[in-house]
């Protein structure tokens, strides 16, 4: 792969060692799930067969400290603290309990972005029609990504009730700068929530730097850990005001009178009671593999790897790059003339290589603003090879 006399630098040949998947195929899809290392793997299986011998409440309760230590594995990668921290299914879920513990009022005002994930905007809809809410998106700014002075000055004339913004889209390799976002809601006491969906795991996520309210995340990503597992980080400030999702069960709280219930003094309080124990433990470990590796030398490499994707497919004909940003991410977004993004998708895994198109409605301001109807998405991560890289784009050439 790396020519005759050339070897794979040690670290990429564990790395590939450690994913038996990346033998089979070239994955960059890893936006949509990356491919899991085996300590990940083996920390689901090890919990399945314990509940297969001893029982599902059983098992959890011999693992229990195991389990608990999954809030600090996640407090340490975010730089937050273990009561901050609270295990949902996936992100959507997480950004819903996150959203739905905000008191809104008619009238009040979501301010977001033009590039906010699709779930989310239509969670901003609902909100709209159901409580009298508004919804109003900043505008970009020239260079790609939401207009940071246009956005405060939105939030000094319009004082949000919240301000909610994507770090990084679904639907671009943009990077949006969430850090001065959240500094501008924490100096004018506005609620600020994250959605880290696609960062977390590609790069470092600090809620230090990011001094949002809420910020939510999922494991299946870039993460590297299984499908069916999410978390949320709440601020100190949002747990001391006493915001509670509007529909906890008796995981986040104790009914302790006929009419009354008592939440549970830190993020538990957005936790659920019925967990995949076995899918969290598998988060746990793709947490401290991550940290092992290193957040930035995961940042920099993938991007490294987007980066010569990008001008390898400059000179495939019809090929026309969507990402635009001062920053970009690993995410690989493009159009190709006359070729429909879910056929490629189709082709290129015939061949071998796993990628996935994004629909217009998955980006629907964005896309739309780029006048295209949907976009192939390429996303490498450090675990790819450069050689790899180069035939994928020799794939998509002689596919267009």
């Amino acid at each position: 792969m790396y020519g005759a006399g050339m070897r794979m630098p040690v670290t990429l040949e564990r790395w590939r060692r450690d994913t038996p998947g990346a033998a089979q195929r070239i994955h960059l899809n890893n936006a949509g799930a990356a491919l899991m290392p085996l300590p990940v793997f083996e920390a689901v299986r090890a919990h399945l067969e314990l509940e297969l011998r001893i029982g599902g409440y059983e098992a959890a309760e011999e693992r229990r400290d195991q389990i608990d230590a999954v809030h600090e594995d996640i407090a340490r990668l975010i730089g937050a603290e273990p009561t901050q921290v609270a295990l949902t299914e996936n992100a959507t879920a997480a950004f819903a309990q996150a959203l739905s513990s905000i008191p809104f009022r008619s009238g009040d005002v979501i301010l977001t972005t033009r590039v906010d994930y699709a779930s989310n905007q239509i969670q901003y809809l609902s909100l709209a029609e159901r409580l009298g809410v508004e919804v109003v998106r900043a505008p970009d700014g020239p260079e790609g990504g939401v207009d940071v002075p246009a956005l405060e000055e939105m939030v000094h004339r319009r004082r949000p009730r919240l301000v909610a913004v994507t770090h990084v889209p679904n639907s671009s390799g943009l990077v949006q700068d969430v850090a001065s976002v959240a500094r501008i809601c924490r100096n004018e006491d506005v609620w600020c929530l994250v959605d880290a969906c696609q960062s977390l795991g590609q790069m470092p996520v600090d809620v230090g730097e990011i001094p949002c309210d809420f910020l939510s995340a999922t494991g299946r990503k870039f993460l590297r850990g299984p499908r069916g597992t999410g978390f949320l980080y709440v601020s100190e400030k949002a747990l001391e005001t006493g915001l509670t999702p509007l529909m906890p069960d008796m995981r986040g709280a104790d009914w302790i009178a006929d009419d009354l219930f008592q939440p549970a003094p830190d993020a538990r309080r957005f936790e659920n009671w019925e967990f995949p124990y076995a899918m969290v433990l598998g988060m746990g470990a793709a947490v401290r593999y991550a940290m092992d590796v290193g957040l930035d030398d995961i940042r920099d490499r993938s991007r490294a790897l987007a980066h010569r994707l990008r001008a390898a497919l400059e000179g495939v004909p019809g090929v026309r790059a969507l990402d635009h940003g001062s920053e970009l991410s690993a995410i690989v977004t493009v159009d190709i003339e006359g070729q429909d993004p879910v056929t490629l998708v189709e082709a290129l895994r015939e061949r071998a290589i796993n990628t996935s198109a994004v629909p217009l409605e998955s980006g629907l301001l964005d896309l739309g603003d780029k006048g295209v109807t949907g976009a192939l998405r390429l996303s490498p991560h450090y675990y790819n090879t450069e050689d790899e890289i180069d035939r994928v784009a020799e794939a998509l050439g002689e596919l267009t």
